[in-house]
């Protein structure tokens, strides 16, 4: 730019370039401050930026609708959740990748109960771990923007096994409780009813199934039933009060699962009616077919694809941990290859996964490329 003033003949003309000069240092400073810092690099003053200030709001949880909101998120264990530290650093990479959704555990793999219950059983046998602070959680995740998911691990409960003698498998003895126990069933819609009054925008129920294992003939009709009697009562007590979902095996999304002759029990159009969307956990490396596993955009999209016929609402569950990760593709091409799968499925809603709660492998592989 010319900055001779002799130059400028009309005071006009001075405005507008210093107009100018003041929007384009405007942009420039927008830019340096929501930079996101590379892995491995100190965090600039960026982070020192409040969250809100740049924040993309969450679909509003709209009770009324059938549609499920377009969420896009991870999952977190308790212990990292209550991590200021961790859980922070999530809500920041979250931010830059457009994510809005935290799954958190309230009841975990281990029967453990994360919050400070009163459910009486859960104090009896030991569950109660108080290691959330829902009070505080759940307001400032909810003044960020986030859609708060709580996970409920159902019936894979080695607490209440071990209280009940339940169900000892040779792999996993007194780990599993059985569906259709009105005992487990009753402990278990406590606590749902419990979390629904909290301040959750969801409750998502994991290991509603039976143990795996067996052949797949048609015997299983007591399991479907217990399941399906479950689900009902659910959603008689639940469904006005919070939105509701679950997380299924990848497997249920294929055709066969119509003739119930899975032993776990899944069957998703019986799901389907009672909760307002699934999470088909349809991670590529856990499929035996060499053909599936080493491709993870044709996998998701040709499992999705068969649940879609169904006429199924679906949110999968993708695969962010470092397993069977085939050798023609780098960990970020795996990811990538998910999401466009996704995506071009017409799908809005997706979650990641990793059992550590540890995403660094995900925000690297978004800030690289887009899918």
């Amino acid at each position: 730019m010319n900055r001779d003033s002799r130059c400028i003949r009309s005071s006009q003309r001075r405005n507008i370039v210093a107009l100018g000069l003041i929007l384009v240092g405007l942009v420039t400073l927008g830019f340096v401050l929501v930079q996101p810092e590379r892995p491995g690099q100190p965090a600039s003053k960026a982070a020192l930026v409040p969250i809100s200030k740049r924040a993309t709001p969450a679909p509003p949880l709209d009770s009324s609708s059938s549609s499920p909101p377009a969420v896009r998120g991870v999952y977190l264990p308790a212990v990292v959740a209550a991590n200021p530290k961790r859980l922070q650093e999530i809500i920041e990479s979250s931010r830059r990748a457009g994510f809005n959704a935290l799954v958190i555990d309230v009841k975990d793999n281990h029967g453990t109960v994360t919050y400070d219950t009163t459910v009486p059983l859960a104090h009896k046998i030991g569950a109660r771990a108080n290691i959330l602070k829902l009070d505080e959680l759940l307001p400032n995740l909810k003044k960020l923007g986030f859609y708060v998911i709580a996970r409920h691990v159902l019936f894979y409960d080695p607490k209440l096994a071990r209280h009940l003698s339940a169900l000892p498998t040779e792999r996993e003895p007194q780990r599993w409780v059985s569906p259709a126990d009105e005992r487990v069933q009753a402990y278990n819609l406590a606590i749902a009813e419990e979390v629904a009054s909290l301040g959750f925008d969801e409750i998502q129920f994991d290991y509603i199934r039976w143990p795996d294992g067996g052949a797949y003939k048609p015997i299983y009709a007591e399991r479907y039933e217990a399941i399906e009697q479950f689900l009902r009562r659910v959603s008689e007590r639940l469904h006005r009060k919070i939105r509701l979902s679950a997380d299924v095996f990848g497997r249920t999304l294929w055709a066969w699962n119509l003739k119930k002759i899975d032993p776990i029990g899944q069957h998703l159009e019986t799901f389907d009616k009672f909760l307002d969307v699934l999470s088909p956990m349809i991670y590529p490396s856990h499929y035996e077919t060499e053909g599936l596993r080493s491709d993870p955009y044709g996998t998701v999209k040709k499992a999705l694809e068969s649940g879609l016929k169904r006429h199924l609402k679906l949110r999968p569950f993708l695969q962010a941990f470092e397993m069977r990760i085939p050798s023609h593709l780098s960990y970020g091409e795996y990811i990538r290859a998910q999401i466009r799968a996704v995506r071009e499925l017409g799908l809005e809603g997706y979650l990641f996964w990793n059992p550590r709660g540890d995403y660094t492998a995900l925000w690297s592989a978004l800030e690289e490329g887009a899918p």
